[in-house]
């Protein structure tokens, strides 16, 4: 069984943690905890958090033991890099980038166990009723009665009138005068 864990955006290159991983890679989990209180680089504290967190994640949702489990992959990704100016001479500017990292870490069984936990979810299906034949004709006449009371009301979208329609209704040259053009 594998246990994962991630650790996103860590203000650390991923170049500095690659130096950290490559020394804990393949070994047993309560071994690497320990030897990561003893580094000195500031990428072992995150690696070591990331670790802690696979940990508990094994213990509480499947159950597995600390001693049965080592680092089966350890692997470091670039996050984003933030990009920040710094004044140089001559009223230059220096582009300084502050990178991050995103760590993984997967842990294996030394002694493959039988127990898994079974995470029981509840899906609730819907529900489908026949429709009668009652509902489908009452759907119908209402939708009849709509049609034949049509009016213009705000709020609804129906197409503009056209130019003959407004022209007896006291519109007469106002349509005219917007597609008037000036003579130079």
């Amino acid at each position: 069984m594998e246990v994962k864990a991630k650790g996103k955006y860590i203000k650390i290159s991923s170049k500095k943690m690659r130096l950290v991983i490559d020394l804990v890679r393949k070994m047993e989990l309560k071994e690497a905890l320990d030897y990561l209180d003893f580094v000195p680089q500031k990428s072992a504290f995150f690696i070591k958090k990331v670790l802690a967190s696979a940990l508990a994640n094994a213990e509480h949702n499947f159950d597995l033991k600390k001693e049965n489990l080592f680092i089966k992959e350890i692997f470091v990704n670039e996050g984003p890099t933030l990009k920040r100016w710094r004044p140089r001479a001559f009223g230059r500017a220096g582009q300084i980038r502050k990178r991050s990292s995103h760590l993984e870490i997967i842990l294996g069984e030394k002694i493959p166990s039988l127990k898994k936990k079974i995470v029981k979810t509840k899906i609730k299906e819907p529900i489908i009723e026949p429709i009668s034949k009652n509902e489908v004709e009452g759907k119908k006449l209402v939708k009849e009665k709509e049609e034949e009371t049509s009016t213009r009301l705000p709020g609804k979208h129906q197409p503009k009138p056209t130019y003959e329609q407004l022209r007896g209704k006291g519109f007469k040259g106002t349509l005219k005068k917007v597609f008037r053009r000036k003579s130079i």
